[in-house]
């Protein structure tokens, strides 16, 4: 019998673990998530890919990310999961095509596509549009709004259910403004090498209340707010820097104190890749 999963535990299968070997062998780790593009309502077709930052890719020569397999009743088997294994896999990356934001895509529907022919299903759940929200609703949301990120923080997992770290926290500047001018805003959440390319997100399961107290009753919410990129860090010299949330988990010596605080690049962003696929997708029909 097919199980309903709650809005919480679809979410656990958003999201990807990223892992690979850059030129000097040491591993990386990071954070991808699904999300559909060119999605028509009409006829059912739409273009999944994994998001994450440009960063987390672009030193990998040889990586890989994993996807939980359904069972024969089309549920989730955590104990069975496949590994994509990717040579030149930076190159496999599409970059937003504004080089100052930290994002890239990948097609997911080849790889999804050999899994079937496999005889197996990915089990798999995608963010998509209706989840970005509109400027109506980030009028609605207050200064301090309690937010989630789902990742893979230094690269922590549970990999025998191939789940990812759920990790809760508060917006630390207002979402519907532009931190430091950019289509960004801070959390205040812990964000370690792993974390970067996680979502953020607000999930209410059940109710929620807006900033002028209105509370509605069996009514969930959730809103993609954006893409975690970085976290500040404090230098023991006593400056201030940003530093991205993804590196090599090599041991090295500790020069920096993590302030728990994140740097998150707005979702409306992601839909900048929309126009890029579809000028692929021309460009391969003709």
């Amino acid at each position: 019998m097919k199980k309903k999963l709650s809005l919480l535990e679809q979410l656990q299968y958003t999201t990807a673990r990223i892992e690979g070997e850059n030129k000097d062998g040491h591993t990386i780790t990071g954070t991808g998530f699904f999300f559909k593009l060119l999605d028509n309502s009409s006829t059912g077709e739409f273009f999944p890919v994994m998001i994450t930052n440009r960063h987390v890719v672009e030193s990998i020569v040889k990586g890989r990310f994993y996807i939980t397999l359904a069972n024969t009743e089309g549920d989730p088997d955590d104990a069975s999961r496949y590994g994509f294994e990717i040579t030149n896999f930076n190159d496999a990356w599409t970059y937003h095509p504004n080089s100052n934001i930290d994002l890239c895509a990948i097609p997911i529907a080849p790889y999804l596509n050999y899994v079937v022919s496999l005889g197996k299903t990915p089990f798999y759940r995608t963010f998509e549009n209706e989840y970005l929200p509109t400027q109506e609703q980030l009028e609605e949301l207050d200064a301090i709004e309690d937010i989630i990120m789902i990742g893979y923080p230094n690269g922590i997992w549970d990999n025998v259910n191939n789940q990812p770290i759920i990790r809760r926290g508060i917006t630390a500047t207002h979402p519907n403004k532009n931190y430091m001018g950019r289509k960004e805003f801070m959390a205040d959440i812990a964000a370690f090498p792993g974390s970067s390319g996680s979502p953020i997100l607000i999930c209410n399961s059940g109710s929620y209340s807006d900033k002028r107290g209105n509370t509605y009753f069996g009514q969930s919410r959730l809103l993609l707010l954006g893409v975690l990129r970085a976290g500040p860090q404090h230098i023991t010299t006593g400056e201030i820097a940003v530093v991205p949330a993804s590196t090599s988990n090599k041991p090295i010596s500790i020069h920096g104190i993590p302030n728990n605080l994140g740097i998150v690049i707005k979702a409306e962003m992601i839909m900048d890749f929309e126009r890029v696929f579809e000028e692929q997708l021309k460009e391969l029909r003709k």
